[in-house]
């Protein structure tokens, strides 16, 4: 394990200079290109398109067995469970889809989205629970899988296939975009690594038994089930990755968090929602 740590760290000096993705004041499609740029030269017979499926895209046989594991999921009871909370009316009588747009359908690919009345991000969970407080209802605790966290998967399901759709308009949501994008490439923690150090600059290596993912398609699948049914959104995902490079996790929901989720799913911009996956 250490030996493949030091191989990580390997050449990180450089990143910077690398990846036109890191140059400051980018515009969020340029910086989306450039990514696109630096996958497909680093890994020519991968197609963009399949980056959807995170690391699977490297393995073929990995491909296959969640091709099979997908025909019947193991987590479709969880799904059910998200769609009751979905359909619950709330003690007013109203529903989730009546305070969202559109009923709730083809809109989880807009999210997170910046807010201009409050001048915040506001992400796919944080709607949700809008929804719940603006009807008089308690907000889920972000992070609980077996309250927002199956309504959330359930919801995206409405959204499945359509084309993520990040917008950046303004130079507030501009500087929450900047943000993110300072939280993606900063190296964090006594392991002194950035986001960007694995999903960047070594998507498609192994560590351990498993290859790392590539930024772009990340944002298009979460939540994930791993393992089964064992839920995980992506906050959840970015504290563990806080926690396995020894740093202390800002809070799920905190400006930080929304904002580094906004940048990085402008990432996947363009590609298809592939709403409630498996996951080893």
């Amino acid at each position: 394990m250490k030996q493949q740590i030091v191989k990580l760290l390997a050449g990180m000096a450089s990143l910077g200079i690398a990846l036109g993705a890191a140059s400051v004041q980018a515009s969020p499609e340029q910086d989306r290109q450039d990514l696109i740029k630096y996958y497909t030269s680093k890994y020519p017979n991968v197609k963009i398109e399949d980056y959807v499926y995170g690391a699977l895209a490297f393995d073929a046989d990995s491909k296959a067995q969640y091709d099979a594991i997908m025909e019947f999921p193991p987590f479709e009871s969880e799904l059910d469970t998200g769609r009751k909370l979905w359909e619950t009316p709330f003690k007013n009588g109203k529903t989730y889809a009546e305070c969202l747009p559109n009923g709730g359908k083809m809109i989880a690919g807009n999210y997170p989205m910046f807010d201009d009345a409050t001048g915040k991000v506001v992400t796919l969970e944080g709607a949700l629970n809008n929804c719940r407080t603006a009807n008089g209802e308690t907000a889920y605790k972000l992070g609980d899988k077996k309250t927002l966290g199956v309504l959330t998967a359930y919801m995206r399901t409405l959204s499945d296939g359509m084309l993520m759709n990040i917008k950046v308009e303004g130079p507030k949501a501009m500087a929450a975009y900047e943000d993110g994008k300072k939280t993606f490439y900063a190296r964090k923690g006594q392991l002194n690594f950035a986001c960007a150090n694995c999903h960047v600059q070594n998507a498609g290596v192994r560590l351990r038994s498993e290859l790392i993912s590539p930024a772009v398609g990340h944002a298009v699948h979460w939540p994930v089930f791993r393992g089964g049914d064992n839920l995980v959104t992506l906050q959840s995902r970015y504290e563990g990755c806080f926690k396995q490079v020894r740093a202390v996790p800002p809070a799920q929901g905190s400006t930080t968090m929304n904002d580094l989720e906004y940048f990085h799913s402008s990432l996947s911009n363009g590609l298809p929602m592939k709403a409630s996956v498996f996951r080893k």
